[in-house]
Formats: C-alpha cells, structure tokens, sequence
C-alpha cells in the first residue's frame, strides 16, 4: 500500500476511533469511578501491546532516551492530563471542558517551531487553527457556561492538560522517531494506569465499583480500540507527518462523537453542529493547503519531466 494511502487511512483511523471513545466511557462510567476506569484501560492497553510485541517478535527499546520518553509520556500523555481533565469535568460541564482542551492546536503551532529545527509558523496552518477552533466553539456554544469565580481552576486544568500534552507531541515529534510505535507505547500506558489506579483509591470510592457487563465492554473496548490502536498509530503518524497537522484530529474527534451519538443514542444534531463541523472541516483543509499547493506541483513537475 502506498505510503500516503496509509497516512491518510491512519488519520481517519484515530478520529474515528478517539471520536467512538466517548460512547464507552459513558457506558463504563455508569459502573466504574473515572479515574479507576482510566487506569484499568491503561493496564489492559499494555497487556494487549506486550501481547502483539511477542508475537510479532518486536524488541523492547530500552536506551537513555527511550527512558526519558517512557517517563514523559506516562507522566504527562496518560497520567497527568487525564487527572487533570478528568478531576475538571467534575467541576464544569464536559462542553466547556470540550472546547477549553480545544486550545491544544495552538500549543503545537506555537512550540513546535520552537523545538523542531526547520518548522516555521505557517499562516495556512494559524487560520486552519483558528477556522477549527471557531467551529468546535460553534458545536458547543449552547453548553459553555460558567462562573469564573467557582471554574476557574477546574477551567486552568484542562488548558494545563492541553499545554502539556501538546508539548509531550512536539517532544515525540523531535525525539521519537528511533522507536517502535509499540515499544513508544508499551512502558508508558502501564505507568500511567498505575499511577491513575493509584490516584483513584486515594480520590474515590472504590467501594462503589461494579464490574457488570457494561463495564467489561467499555474497559476492553478503551484499552484495545481507544488505547492501543488509536496512540500506537498516533505515535507511527507523528514519525511521518507535520505535528501541527496531526493535532487538528483534536477538532475532528468530537463531530465523530456527536454523529455516533445521533446515529446510536438517538441525540440531537442540530444547525449548529452542521455549521460548526463545516468550519472545522474547513480549516483542516486551510491548514493543509501549503503542502497541498507542494505536492500539486512537484506532480506537475513530474508530468512536465
């Protein structure tokens, strides 16, 4: 297959599958705490990549910055922005918190030039940015309120849970490329869902856990589909495309949850959803219009020659 056939297959892959997790975390969230639940998926996450690491015979990468990175991820891709968002969403309401995580394209634009020798702030990129961004304030217009007085902090929260996740992305981006997607994958969701079990017993009421069929539905659903398919792809789409790029499936995700959710719970999609979903579908093709512009012309040149 083609490489930018995989690319392209790659991304429709996460947002699809990141758009879907929303309907099992609310499947599971009727008998599991949040934290809890986000643990265990973790833990079955790296049960599944050591299975599919054996079996294809794929080597740990174990050096110093392979350490580093372990870390780094588990501490601030799955451990602590998950806290963070997860702890805010018990204090605001999920659109707010929606839209708020929707600043985490503009945390990659502006620190990838900063880290990643050769990137440059690109308009096309910026206005794509901010097209998306307009269109997920659109989506969720009807849902964002708020007394800053009382959601403040819980509102910081979740802008610090896009800061560090953005800034864990440029990171892979810079320092990654030498790793296994798996292997990338492996140490860090078995860290991360200690660290969030960890946190749960201390947080909330284990005693109030029920592990009924709904609950085992979501777990396996998250951990396999939401977990490893979709942050083991994420990972091999960071070794092959621009960072900026990548980041805008943030935009993309929650018109996936929003049509599933029309589609198999019967809710509602109104205008403004139609509205919004054309305005981010409209700045994903803003931000790629210089590499479109690129590739149009080295086929021309190709033709030509």
């Amino acid at each position: 297959m083609n490489e930018n056939v995989k690319i392209f297959a790659g991304y429709i892959l996460i947002c699809l599958l990141w758009g879907s997790t929303w309907l099992f975390i609310k499947m599971g969230l009727d008998s599991l705490s949040p934290m809890f639940s986000a643990g265990i998926r973790f833990i079955l996450a790296s049960g599944f990549i050591y299975t599919f690491m054996k079996f294809n015979k794929i080597k740990l990468v174990l050096n110093k910055t392979a350490y580093i990175l372990y870390v780094l991820i588990a501490l601030f891709s799955f451990g602590v922005p998950f806290y963070l968002v997860y702890w805010a969403e018990s204090h605001i309401s999920s659109g707010l918190a929606s839209v708020l995580f929707a600043v985490f394209p503009f945390f990659v634009f502006i620190i990838s030039p900063l880290m990643i020798r050769g990137e440059k702030f690109d308009l096309f990129k910026l206005a794509g940015i901010i097209l998306g961004f307009g269109g997920i304030l659109i989506i969720f217009s009807e849902n964002i309120n708020f007394d800053l007085a009382d959601d403040f902090q819980a509102m910081v929260a979740v802008v610090i849970s896009a800061l560090v996740q953005g800034f864990v992305a440029v990171t892979i981006k810079k320092y990654g490329k030498e790793l296994h997607p798996l292997s990338m994958n492996f140490i860090p969701t078995l860290l991360g869902g200690v660290l969030l079990i960890m946190v749960a017993f201390l947080v909330e009421d284990y005693t109030a856990l029920i592990f009924d069929s709904n609950a085992i539905i979501s777990l396996l659903y998250l951990g396999l589909f939401g977990t490893v398919f979709t942050f083991t792809t994420y990972y091999w789409l960071l070794q092959r495309i621009n960072v900026v790029i990548l980041s805008l499936s943030a935009f993309i995700t929650p018109i996936v949850a929003l049509l599933l959710g029309w589609l198999i719970l019967d809710e509602q999609f109104s205008t403004s959803d139609l509205l919004g979903a054309s305005f981010v579908l409209s700045g994903i093709v803003m931000a790629n219009i210089a590499g479109l512009i690129k590739y149009y012309r080295s086929r021309l040149k190709v033709k030509r020659a």
